[in-house]
């Protein structure tokens, strides 16, 4: 998409400036009443030029300003002040220095200000950046945008805290691209506000917005994994991109967001670029000072290090590179109201240099401690492409993690693996084993069972394999183990049996989920069964495979009204998302008989407990069975009520507060691979 422009000054108005030194900072472009101050960072530069284009598709420039080493450098940053110069203009950089030494220095490229705020793509050309010659026609053009003029209307980041909150991860592009959607803009941020609705109906508080940096949205590309503006909204999820209407689409929605009280948590990758590898594309970092930018093979560094399986690897602890990742995180706070991050691939910030992974990386902390992202959430994707694995053990205090032993614990148990009885246990009470000995609490894990990379849940318990054929690449990608059962017939059936049990499975791992401590978070699509037909890594699939499908709300109500109900259910009672883990004084561990837990056998597939209400709320009773039979369950002495079971039939599986049957027997008999959660009466009545 590209960044059109509506001309609100004549041309030759905007040409007339007067060219002075200028300021080292602020990085990028900065507008001010008299001018545009431009600065960029190049330690090895020789040459710098600031090459001025009247229009978005201008095949000239209008202007070009040659910066004098004397005057417009100050030690390693260039920069010049242009008094006069007016928005809407487009810019970029032309850099030339010494060859070698890992330098990528060509005059002939026309490179993006790492700290735009939009770019156009209206004459890019990927190829011509990757050949030589000149690409002054078919460059990335940087805009000039003032982003201080916006109406937020009094609105504020939320700050809701950690252990209330209800994760909903989603693609903005995937979410309402489909026609089934309904909206009146597909595809977009405002497809995103046409459908908070259904956001509150869920009971979510926070989304998770997959990357909307700015990115080449090529075919390859659907995700957005591959940065190209760090500083700059996804002109492509736009309406009417324009000359700064990209930043206020966004803020529009954060404010729509925010009004329904929901947070907007970014997906950010700031461990590689768009640029790629070598043979990539030079458009920014590479050309402007590679060396100090990206990992470099030190055998020969023409070539780079990649420890993020993308080509090339941000080289995060340099300080240039954690000034604009902390820059960036903090603008995005600031000027766009966002309450908090993902960091894809994490582990990368740990690394320092020759790839090593440190045990106090400056990025991590400088992001812990800045006062401006004080309040915000920050969540790391604890591993890397290269091997590094850091659930657990992520530097910080108020770090969150997305918890991958969560995920694989609770998938193993669902699908009937023996012996996890002990594992589940931890999981449930908020990873103690992973957190508790460095202080931490279950809010520094996010627990989630699916999430954009993988299956979808209704794929999880459909599929044996992955289906990834029509990625293109020979059904190699994606994970080979999804730790997945497809209960009986691989993929889409009719047998009434088996689509009985992939329901139940599903609603076994939804429960799994909200009963647990720590922070839930949940795939976009999957509270009515979205599939993607197998496909465990749709990074390419901008079609129905990676969309969307809004009819399945329909086709699924009785499992959209169970996560609504099990979310509700968590916020009706405070022991299930208490801030601290679970002690001896107020759980009890069962199997089927009371007080005899299956810890030590390694054919143990069933678990119970019983936990204590907090504030006057009544007490739990919980009796997982991932038994293939079913299974009677000695429960408790006291008055009970079924508040949950995963094998009723909808409705019935999770009634409304107020009418959950009574259970007078001593015991309650558990179906195959079924959860049941009863409910202590008494409390209730003695508060009424």
């Amino acid at each position: 998409m590209s960044l059109h422009v509506l001309d609100r000054a004549p041309a030759e108005g905007r040409r007339r400036f007067t060219v002075e030194a200028g300021r080292a900072h602020p990085f990028g472009a900065r507008t001010d009443a008299g001018g545009v101050n431009f600065a960029v960072f190049s330690e090895h530069a020789e040459g710098v030029e600031l090459v001025l284009f009247d229009t978005h598709d201008a095949a000239e420039p209008f202007a070009t300003v040659t910066l004098d080493p004397h005057l417009h450098r100050t030690f390693a940053v260039w920069h010049v002040y242009l008094r006069g110069l007016r928005a809407p203009v487009f810019y970029a950089w032309r850099v030339s220095g010494p060859p070698g030494g890992g330098n990528r220095f060509d005059p002939d490229k026309l490179l993006l200000d790492p700290y735009a705020r939009g770019l156009s793509r209206s004459v890019w050309d990927r190829g011509a950046a990757c050949r030589p010659g000149d690409n002054t026609a078919t460059a990335l053009r940087s805009a000039v945008i003032d982003h201080d003029a916006y109406d937020w209307a009094g609105d504020r980041p939320l700050h809701h805290p950690a252990d209330e909150l209800v994760i909903y991860e989603m693609h903005v592009g995937g979410f309402t691209r489909s026609a089934t959607s309904g909206v009146r803009h597909p595809g977009t941020f405002a497809g995103v506000v046409e459908k908070i609705p259904h956001l509150r109906s869920l009971g979510v508080n926070a989304v998770e917005l997959m990357p909307v940096f700015d990115f080449d949205a090529g075919e390859r590309n659907f995700w957005g994994y591959s940065t190209a503006a760090f500083f700059a909204p996804h002109a492509g999820y736009c309406v009417t991109p324009g000359n700064g209407t990209h930043l206020d689409e966004f803020r529009d929605m954060v404010k729509a967001l925010h009004a329904a009280g929901i947070e907007v948590i970014l997906d950010v990758v700031f461990n590689h670029t768009d640029e790629g590898n070598q043979l990539g594309p030079l458009f920014s970092f590479a050309g402007l000072d590679n060396a100090n930018y990206y990992y470099l093979d030190p055998a020969d560094p023409r070539y780079y290090d990649d420890y993020s399986g993308c080509g090339n690897t941000l080289m995060a602890n340099h300080p240039i590179v954690s000034k604009l990742i902390v820059d960036c995180l903090e603008s995005w706070v600031r000027d766009m109201h966002v309450d908090g991050f993902r960091f894809d691939e994490a582990a990368v910030l740990t690394r320092g240099a020759g790839g090593a992974v440190l045990d106090e990386p400056p990025v991590v902390w400088q992001i812990e401690l800045s006062e401006t992202l004080a309040d915000t959430k920050i969540i790391a994707e604890a591993w890397d492409a290269a091997g590094a694995y850091e659930v657990g053990r992520y530097p910080g205090y108020r770090w969150a993690e997305w918890n991958g032993k969560f995920r694989d614990t609770m998938r193993r148990f669902v699908r009937s693996d023996p012996g996890l009885v002990g594992e589940v246990a931890d999981r449930l009470g908020g990873s103690a084993d992973l957190y508790q000995q460095r202080g931490h609490r279950p809010v520094n894990s996010v627990n989630f069972i699916t999430c954009h990379d993988g299956f979808t849940l209704a794929d999880l318990v459909s599929y044996d394999r992955k289906h990834n054929e029509a990625n293109g690449e020979g059904n190699r990608d994606g994970n080979d183990d999804n730790m997945s059962w497809n209960c009986g017939a691989e993929g889409p059936t009719g047998d009434p049996a088996v689509r009985a049990l992939r329901e139940r499975q599903t609603r076994n791992l939804a429960t799994l989920l909200m009963l647990a401590r720590g922070v839930p978070m949940m795939l976009g699509g999957d509270e009515f069964g979205r599939t993607q037909g197998g496909n465990n890594n749709a990074y390419c699939q901008n079609n129905e495979i990676g969309w969307v499908d809004w009819r399945a709300a329909h086709d699924n109500a009785g499992l959209l009204r169970f996560w609504q109900r099990l979310i509700a259910f968590r916020r009706r009672h405070r022991a299930l998302r208490a801030p601290e883990f679970l002690t001896a004084a107020e759980v009890s561990w069962h199997g089927t008989r009371l007080g005899a837990p299956d810890w030590d056998d390694p054919q143990a597939r069933a678990l119970a407990y019983t936990l204590s209400g907090r504030d006057g709320d009544p007490d739990l009773h919980v009796m997982l069975n991932m038994f293939w039979e079913p299974l009677e369950f000695q429960i408790p002495a006291g008055r009970w009520a079924q508040a949950l079971d995963t094998a009723l039939s909808p409705g019935a599986d999770l009634p409304d507060a107020g009418t959950e049957p009574a259970v007078t027997a001593p015991t309650y008999t558990v179906a195959p691979r079924g959860i049941a959660v009863l409910v202590a009466t008494h409390a209730s009545q003695e508060n009424a």
